[in-house]
């Protein structure tokens, strides 16, 4: 399966975006990782385009810009296992200027006592950003762990002027 990917600059950071025929499959700050999370999907055949990835590109830019605050138009190879589904669909409720935390997460589906589980599943959601993990906090107000790093995600969070 072919991946294209591209990159660009939001919040200060290089961005870097991949989709497959399906849909967007990975956004992170960091090159390595991306490469190391498609090769564990089994999708290894990576191509640099900034043709095919155009549409995803500007849908960035226009989020990063403020000139738009969802994604809702963006498809999405969303790949994980059921859990992992459940959370980040409900990550997708989240929407612009809002935060939850980890608890409201588990809650939401039924099982208030997975909260460390919810935490993990956040964790390993490949399409930050669209998915929205940055705007989970603590349940003590403060932030907490981001794969793409706290400095990325306080960023993220006051774009969004929930911070």
């Amino acid at each position: 399966m072919i991946v294209y990917y591209d990159s660009l600059k939001g919040c200060n950071d290089e961005i870097f975006i991949a989709a497959t025929e399906q849909g967007l499959c990975f956004v992170s700050n960091d090159y390595d990782e991306m490469v190391e999370w498609l090769g564990k999907a089994g999708m290894t055949e990576l191509t640099q385009s900034t043709q095919y990835m155009k549409d995803y590109t500007k849908e960035f830019e226009q989020y990063f810009s403020g000139v738009t605050t969802d994604f809702s138009d963006v498809k999405l190879d969303l790949r994980g296992t059921d859990f992992q589904q459940s959370v980040w669909a409900e990550l997708l409720k989240v929407q612009y200027g809002e935060k939850c935390c980890y608890s409201d997460i588990a809650e939401a589906l039924g099982k208030p006592s997975a909260v460390r589980a919810v935490a993990n599943a956040i964790g390993k959601n490949p399409i930050l950003i669209v998915v929205p993990c940055h705007r989970v906090i603590g349940k003590n107000g403060k932030l907490t762990g981001f794969r793409s790093g706290l400095t990325l995600k306080k960023e993220l969070l006051t774009l969004e002027n929930i911070l």
